[in-house]
């Protein structure tokens, strides 16, 4: 399988993160895709490099306002005075009608949506990179290949249209979907990150020709919280057109599974002609975040089922932090898809 890949990732080392209110280092590493990369050339896939596209898929899913601020804040944040060396927001707008503000820490807030997606000064760049991973990756499906991998970092499914969070700036899985959707009527994306796709589904939630389904951790006890809900099943046009499969956490692979089930007859149903598999190694049993318990067994037999779907399908790399078992989570995902093929 052909892995796309950029180094430029490593310009981003975010050092923020709040857990139950106590700092520390962000899960979200250079490390993950260093190991990723590594196990995917010991299991000789090739490696190839992203091409340069620039902003442009990017501004196909996200707002000028927010593409303008992702490139702006950390360099006007070090002006302000006694200023941290990470943008991070102390003020959000909340669930209340809110004018967009002028003022650098206001747009932080409403552009930042929590405290795990701290804004460095190489974030944009690393950022624009793993998108343009994405749009390789996604060209490369629609040139004929019937499968391809962006190892993306940073990461993107939590990323709306105008909002960060979650260790996702850029949203690559929507970028992806977008960027096949130019030539195919129905792309169909499947979420397996241990935390729902909130980012993806509020970009799509309202059209009926991406469909996007999520297996994830229940958000009643899990990241994001506030949405991946069952109920959760789109809005206007797009009603029906979205599937939330919550599992209970600590759920391993029989639940999961299952779930993996019902997502693939729901997409078989759609009839898309073309996958983005949002592809999260966290639901890992010796993943650090420890939401689900997912077995390496179990992402060799998932990624059997979606490919056995025999449609071109992209994967685009999500969650997954560092434990031993990274690397060869992707391998054993990486090799049920193409055995099954």
């Amino acid at each position: 399988m052909k892995i796309v890949y950029s180094d430029k990732h490593a310009v981003h080392d975010p050092q923020t993160f709040f857990v139950r209110g106590v700092k520390q280092r962000s899960a979200e590493q250079p490390e993950r895709a260093t190991r990723l990369l590594a196990a995917a050339k010991d299991a000789g896939h090739e490696i190839v490099g992203a091409k340069v596209y620039g902003a442009g898929p990017a501004a196909a899913v996200h707002t000028p306002d927010y593409l303008d601020f992702l490139q702006v804040a950390a360099r006007e944040w070090a002006r302000l005075p006694n200023a941290s060396t990470e943008v991070i927001p102390n003020v959000h707008p909340a669930r209340y009608a809110a004018t967009y503000p002028k003022a650098l820490a206001g747009r932080a807030g409403w552009h930042q949506a929590d405290l795990a997606c701290p804004i460095g000064p190489g974030t944009w760049d690393a950022a624009l990179a793993s998108s343009e991973v994405a749009a390789t990756a996604a060209d490369l499906v629609l040139d004929g290949f019937r499968e391809a991998y962006a190892l993306c970092r940073p990461p993107g499914h939590h990323a709306y249209a105008d909002m960060a969070g979650g260790f996702c700036f850029l949203n690559n899985t929507a970028i992806a979907a977008r960027r096949l959707r130019g030539r195919h009527e129905r792309v169909a994306i499947l979420d397996v990150d241990v935390h729902h796709g909130n980012g993806t589904q509020g970009i799509f939630y309202d059209r009926p020709d991406v469909l996007t389904v999520s297996i994830h951790a229940d958000p009643a006890n899990y990241y994001p919280y506030f949405w991946g809900h069952a109920h959760e099943t789109g809005a206007g046009a797009g009603h029906g057109f979205n599937l939330n499969l919550p599992q209970p956490v600590g759920s391993g692979d029989g639940p999961w599974l299952a779930a993996g089930d019902a997502a693939l007859q729901r997409i078989r149903e759609f009839a898309p002609t073309a996958l983005v598999i949002a592809l999260g190694l966290d639901a890992s049993e010796s993943d650090p975040l420890q939401g689900l318990k997912v077995t390496g067994a179990g992402f060799h037999a998932m990624a059997g089922k979606i490919a056995a779907l025999g449609l071109p399908t992209l994967l685009v790399q999500e969650g997954g932090y560092l434990s031993d078992d990274l690397g060869r989570n992707l391998v054993q995902f990486l090799s049920g898809f193409e055995q099954a093929r």
